[in-house]
């Protein structure tokens, strides 16, 4: 049988992301989480003793007094991540940074600069840009549209990575007796000239030990599926069923394939949310209060317009058909979340009260397929290994919603076993060991010829027998885990190991 490894990733939220408007009332979060560096430095060392594979800084440049609270007050992510790299030793550190309000060269330094203090643990998640009010703090009257910012950033990759190769291996002789500190036959300069940047190079920072950044995306729409297959080694998805995360995966691995990459080389993750409790009554109790005090509708309603482009819908009649004209104001935001938005509600005949509450559902509802799983520990690692079997999906990104109390409970490190290795990130994530195999593998002009095994979290076999073991059993985003004796971790093993 096949063995694949789970991926883990952290994603903290603070005092509430998208959909967590009221988690800063929690008593166990801090009110200043979110700015806090003694908050996520305790937070991510617990992950990284727990195993996790990397944390992931989510980001954006623009915001309105109705922007969720996490996004009201946040830390910059690469100076964050800098920090958190003098003070852990494992885990990987990704960071969001986007191309339509970044010079090419200040972000390949800053990121090259991470991925040097870090020995090699850096990524970048690379996007365009949504929210369109963000070219207003730019000096820009307008936002680019949408394919502008596409073809931006497709040029953009290739501009960074070319100065990330400025320098060859052994460009530094540093060799005092003959008085040589650089063989000026290995620094390049990049001599950049396309249709959107002209960047001379060279960059003025050596590689790291992993050569460069791992690159991950999470674009849904056909230009940022396109950028995905082309240029990422690892892509999140945001499908809420299986029939979904079957169809992204295999959309995906596709694209990668007929831009003449190994599709093997691209992983895909989807996002859980897991809410940990003593016991599985403790565990529903703590699910439902959550979901209480995020379900404020005036709250769901004031952020719904951020997809099209922060359009104020307070102003409509909200037991009125949905208003299908306001599509227009996403022309140059979150255009293919708010086409589906549009869609759904015309096809079903939603008002837009209605339509408000669907997606305030997407966030706060506990199942991804309607149906409720029971809380029971093994539950959680077979929801895990279904979404593997099923869609081969390659690991999970865990929102941090929770209290870094909660984290704590389910992340100790007698539930783990396997030791805690100090690679490079694109070990960690993509399975290469070592520089010149990740270097193959992130440049998508140079597909890798092949994988060696790194060493990984958790083994998973599956097979026949494990798809039918496992074919009766429901999806939730929202996993209820209980964490008495057997943390979630431990959780995952035993799953894995049965199979």
């Amino acid at each position: 049988m096949t063995q694949r490894q789970l991926k883990l990733g952290l994603v903290p939220t603070g005092v509430g992301g998208p959909g967590q408007t009221n988690r800063w009332r929690n008593p166990e979060i801090p009110i200043d989480a979110s700015v806090s560096i003694d908050w996520y430095i305790e937070l991510v060392r617990q992950a990284e003793a727990a195993k996790f594979d990397f944390v992931f800084i989510v980001d954006s440049q623009f915001i309105t007094p109705d922007s969720p609270p996490h996004y009201l007050n946040r830390l910059e992510p690469l100076t964050l991540l800098s920090a958190l790299a003098v003070t852990t030793s494992h885990i990987g550190l990704v960071g969001t940074l986007t191309t339509s309000y970044n010079a090419p060269f200040n972000l390949a330094r800053r990121l090259a600069s991470l991925d040097l203090i870090s020995k090699g643990r850096a990524g970048w998640n690379v996007v365009t840009s949504g929210d369109a009010g963000t070219a207003g703090n730019y000096s820009r009257d307008e936002h680019f549209d949408y394919d502008t910012r596409y073809g931006r950033a497709f040029e953009y990759l290739d501009v960074v990575r070319g100065l990330w190769r400025s320098y060859e291996d052994d460009a530094i002789v540093g060799d005092r007796a003959s008085g040589v500190f650089l063989d000026k036959s290995k620094l390049h300069a990049l001599d950049h000239k396309g249709e959107h940047f002209q960047v001379v190079g060279p960059l003025n920072i050596q590689r790291s030990p992993q050569g460069e950044p791992v690159i991950f995306q999470a674009g849904d729409s056909d230009q940022g599926r396109d950028l995905g297959a082309s240029v990422a080694d690892a892509i999140f998805t945001h499908a809420k069923t299986l029939a979904q995360g079957q169809a992204f995966y295999a959309d995906l691995k596709a694209r990668a394939a007929a831009r003449g990459r190994n599709p093997d080389e691209l992983i895909i993750l989807p996002g859980f949310t897991i809410t940990v409790g003593d016991t599985d009554d403790d565990a529903r109790e703590i699910e439902r209060e959550q979901r209480r005090l995020d379900q404020s509708f005036d709250q769901a309603l004031a952020e719904f317009g951020r997809a099209f482009g922060w359009h104020d819908f307070r102003q409509y009649n909200l037991d009125a058909p949905f208003p299908a004209e306001a599509l227009a104001y996403a022309a140059s935001s979150f255009f293919t979340q708010a086409q589906r938005i549009t869609q759904l509600a015309q096809e079903r005949g939603l008002t837009l009260r209605q339509t408000v509450e669907h997606a305030r559902d997407q966030f706060t509802s506990p199942s991804l397929d309607q149906r409720r799983l029971s809380p029971a520990r093994l539950r959680v690692g077979s929801s895990v290994v279904l979404w593997m079997a099923s869609t081969s999906m390659s690991g999970i990104p865990i929102s941090s919603a929770a209290s870094q109390a909660k984290l704590s409970h389910c992340c100790r490190r007698a539930a783990c076993s396997a030791p805690i290795t100090n690679i490079p990130l694109c070990a960690k994530i993509l399975g290469f060991r070592s520089r010149e195999t990740c270097e193959r593998g992130q440049d998508a002009r140079n597909p890798a010829h092949g994988r060696s095994p790194a060493d990984r979290r958790f083994a998973f076999r599956h097979g026949a027998g494990a798809r039918t073991m496992l074919q009766g059993w429901s999806i939730n985003g929202r996993i209820l885990f209980r964490s008495r004796r057997a943390e979630l971790f431990s959780t995952l093993q035993l799953v894995y190991r049965a199979f």
